[in-house]
């Protein structure tokens, strides 16, 4: 009998080439997987929730398996944690109901950068965060930040080509705000929390990037608006480097299960 399992799983994305795997590469899917194959002999295929790229980092990604070994969840729990690297966790695990599928579970993610500003180099956090040679302006980034809010079409917030039909999502929240850093001395870093419905490829980091624009004078606070009207990836800001994004926590509808596949012509 085939059963299914949902993980969260935290990494740091330093030395993986994302989420998903690639020949010749190291990725959290890859690793993941050769972990379920040491403790159960079978050739599965994780699923996760998103597709985090190269570099970046996650505490809350939400993932799914499923396989025909008799274990219950804590000993899948116990056993892949003995065969992951020190860069990868699962942090909980339960068993689900059959189709359960994160990716089309999930109804709001959450996504975290952290932007180092202050006079000094960061040093224990220097793999964690985007260091940024001078001090940004919060109060102008806020003003930009909140024409951003809300339901629009992100396409000026993508990065092309993209195969996807849709470039409309839903920004429930967009904070800004100063906190005591990795290094922890106060006011080092801002974060950028961002929380929505779902995300094109790279649009959280075009939207720092496009931020910190903002936020250093190179652009007005109400240039922003004029960015998302534009629907043009080159009307934008720059994408932000990987290291500073976290994927935080994804929401999971459980009721939200997976049609079943069509059978395949013959």
């Amino acid at each position: 009998m085939t059963r299914t399992f949902r993980l969260t799983l935290a990494y740091e994305g330093t030395r993986f080439s994302g989420w998903q795997s690639q020949p010749g590469r190291a990725t959290v899917q890859g690793t993941l997987a050769a972990a379920i194959r040491e403790v159960s002999g079978e050739e599965v295929v994780p699923r996760g929730s998103s597709r985090t790229d190269a570099g970046v980092h996650a505490l809350g990604q939400v993932v799914s398996f499923e396989t025909t070994a008799e274990h219950d969840a804590r000993t899948w729990v116990r056993a892949i944690n003995a065969r992951l690297p020190p860069d990868v966790t699962v942090v909980d695990g339960e068993e689900v109901a059959a189709g359960f599928d994160p990716v089309w579970g999930a109804v709001s993610k959450i996504y975290r950068y952290r932007i180092h500003d202050a006079p000094w180099r960061p040093v224990l956090a220097r793999h964690l965060v985007w260091r940024w040679k001078s001090r940004l302006d919060l109060e102008a980034m806020l003003v930009a930040a909140e024409a951003l809010v809300g339901e629009h079409d992100f396409t000026s917030f993508e990065t092309m080509p993209s195969t996807r039909l849709s470039k409309v999502r839903t920004i429930h929240r967009l904070d800004l705000s100063r906190r005591r850093g990795g290094d922890d001395l106060p006011d080092t870093e801002l974060w950028v929390e961002v929380e929505g419905n779902g995300f094109l490829h790279n649009m959280v980091r075009i939207i720092v990037g496009s931020l910190v624009m903002v936020g250093c004078g190179r652009r007005r606070s109400d240039w922003m608006a004029g960015v998302l009207a534009a629907r043009h990836r080159p009307a934008a800001g720059p994408t932000a480097p990987p290291q500073g994004l976290v994927l935080m926590s994804i929401s999971i509808d459980p009721n939200r299960i997976r049609p079943p596949r069509p059978p395949a012509s013959t």
